[in-house]
């Protein structure tokens, strides 16, 4: 018997290039298998949707008896506390307003571009660490640890306590992407225990910023005293492990992917080498070709609605394939050519309308800086293994590992 569509997608023996099932997606706008999930996969339907007051973030708002053939890959993001991201308004907007005072405009316009040199300092110094130029793992050398330390800044986290800080990242975020050959009980306590230590830990850091507040971005949240209020400590607590998980998670398959995709378009390299402002398209372009975010599950209508002629019920569960609709040719020319040159290139990449990436100026600046710095520093930089294993998650698509080698590291 042959797997569904939607199996196919997210089985892990398609990971390495999903795009051809996502074209088939698409001659279905919206597609449903019975008791299944109703996945639209075109640019117009999903931005529309993306905007649409109708349609909630919010898990409890789901009614209907559905098949979740992500519920594995879910469950370990439902344990931690629920944040603003799975919130609908008035509490999602409240929340993403107390928490976007200390981090972008109107009230801090310059924090992310004031850390361009702290950024600058870190990725230089991961690519100085480079022992072996003959063989690199871009993901552990440089794309996990870079954007984990950039969090531990912006947080506050003392320097001496982020090993301690990235070890329960990377235990929660690995759990995240399902593992059918792992225990799963053995693999759920670890997840658990990763959590209890990470939110004791942050509970303790909040009550100590709240004393002694520093200049980083948790003291500024702790100490509040906004017109909507101050954040309760749990809300302060899932917001903070929010900006650790999605923070990190996002920008490190959004850099591995973007050197793939480089080394496998040389002439694009070429031109970053030649100047590092070609960045800012690259990594534009990169967010439409090879979205770190492919799709949006657990979403639901409030009320029945109509979308290509197909009726999704209230409460149902809705799935938006955004990595399908940043490749639909109703709205992108050539869109499975990777062109850093294309013209008003509005992707899906860091989602759209109230739920966009709340970090996407801190993911944009460390994507062009990681990219070109490796870009100017690495000699004849070259692919060791293509295609890289990747790993099992289907929503976050990234390279488990990316093997390369170079000539020399340049200094």
């Amino acid at each position: 018997m042959t797997p569904s569509l939607l199996h196919q997608i997210l089985d892990h023996a398609h990971r390495a290039d999903p795009y051809p099932l996502y074209e088939q997606l698409r001659a279905t706008p919206v597609y449903h298998e019975e008791g299944g999930p109703y996945v639209v996969s075109t640019y117009y339907e999903i931005r529309r949707l993306l905007h649409d007051p109708r349609i909630s973030s919010d898990a409890r708002k789901l009614t209907s008896i559905t098949r979740d053939p992500l519920a594995q890959s879910a469950q370990g993001e439902s344990a931690l506390p629920t944040n603003f991201l799975r919130l609908d308004p008035p509490e999602h907007d409240r929340l993403r307003r107390m928490t976007n005072r200390p981090f972008g405009p109107p009230h801090c316009p310059h924090r992310v571009d004031q850390m361009r040199p702290d950024l600058h300092r870190i990725v230089s110094g991961l690519i100085d660490a480079i022992a072996e130029p003959d063989r690199i793992d871009l993901v552990e050398q440089l794309a996990y640890p870079f954007p984990v330390t950039v969090i531990c800044r912006l947080l506050g986290v003392p320097q001496e306590d982020e090993p301690r800080f990235h070890t329960w990242a990377d235990t929660v975020a690995a759990s995240l992407d399902p593992d059918p050959d792992a225990d799963p009980v053995t693999r759920g306590k670890a997840a658990h225990e990763a959590r209890k230590q990470l939110g004791m830990y942050l509970a303790g850091l909040i009550e100590e910023r709240r004393t002694k507040p520093g200049d980083d971005m948790l003291s500024a949240l702790a100490t509040a005293d906004s017109p909507d209020g101050a954040m309760a400590t749990m809300e302060l607590l899932s917001t903070a492990a929010l900006l650790l998980i999605a923070g990190h998670e996002t920008t490190v398959n959004l850099i591995t992917n973007g050197m793939l995709t480089l080394l496998r378009n040389p002439h694009v390299l070429q031109r970053l080498q030649a100047d590092p402002r070609h960045a800012v398209p690259i990594v534009e372009e990169l967010l439409r070709f090879e979205p770190p975010v492919q799709l949006l599950p657990q979403r639901t209508p409030l009320t029945d609605i109509e979308v290509g002629g197909v009726t999704i019920p209230k409460g149902a569960s809705l799935w938006l394939a955004l990595a399908a609709g940043n490749r639909d040719p109703q709205r992108f020319q050539d869109p499975d050519l990777f062109d850093p040159d294309r013209n008003d290139n509005q992707h899906l990449g860091l989602g759209s309308g109230i739920h966009s990436c709340f970090g996407a100026p801190l993911a944009r600046l460390e994507a062009q800086l990681a990219l070109s710095e490796l870009a100017r520093r690495l000699d004849n930089p070259r692919l060791l293994q293509d295609p890289p294993p990747y790993r099992r998650n289907a929503v976050l698509r990234g390279p488990r590992q990316l093997r390369i080698a170079c000539d020399e590291v340049r200094p």
